[in-house]
């Protein structure tokens, strides 16, 4: 593929690794330089990567050091090829610069890895979470991230959400089917003699 042997010539230094997955050609660069290879592949006319089709992270706790890679997914509408960029994040140091102003989407994919996996986009203009409460504890998608939280761990506005949505049960929102209880209430049981399966028969 011309793309990585542009790279090669052009970024040598920085390419960790080039293989294959799914039909799909990816190289695995060094995070230092990540700005300047992305912005290569996207100006440059002959290879024109003017499409940044996914974002991404993947978290190889305990598997492979550095721990992160962060994901790019291009995509060259002219030349209809894919290429996939994966650059290394150390967990000591979870940092990388944003390529927001290269892509504009990159904006909203950025802060959707920051918020699940607590990598910093240097020179994002935004940077919050997007999925998850501002005072969130901790990034749902690593690998170390408890399933479950014991109750004294769990997200401080949890306790207010439960006890708000108990005070709005006996609001009926939608249509109910006749005979069925308000949210929150138990259904009486109805014992009548003669009634049921079986009987009468």
């Amino acid at each position: 593929m011309d793309a990585v042997e542009r790279l090669q010539e052009k970024f040598a230094s920085e390419i960790v690794s080039v293989g294959e997955s799914a039909g799909q050609t990816y190289i695995i660069v060094k995070r230092e330089k990540i700005f300047n290879i992305l912005k290569f592949l996207h100006d440059s006319g002959e290879l024109l990567f003017d499409h940044l089709a996914d974002l991404t992270a993947v978290d190889w706790y305990q598997k492979k050091t550095p721990r992160f890679e962060v994901v790019y997914n291009l995509y060259s509408i002219r030349y209809k090829q894919f290429l996939r960029i994966k650059a290394q994040v150390p967990e000591e140091d979870p940092r990388i610069t944003s390529v927001s102003s290269i892509w504009k989407v990159a904006n909203w994919f950025e802060r959707e890895v920051y918020d699940m996996f607590g990598i910093v986009f240097e020179g994002h203009p935004d940077l919050r979470r997007l999925l998850m409460p501002e005072d969130w504890e901790g990034f749902p998608l690593r690998k170390d991230y408890p399933l479950f939280l014991e109750p004294e761990k769990e997200w401080s506005g949890f306790k207010e959400l439960k006890e708000k949505a108990r005070r709005l049960a006996p609001y009926d929102w939608y249509q109910r089917v006749p005979g069925e209880p308000l949210p929150g209430q138990v259904k009486e049981e109805v014992s009548q003699e003669g009634e049921g399966h079986g009987t009468n028969a």
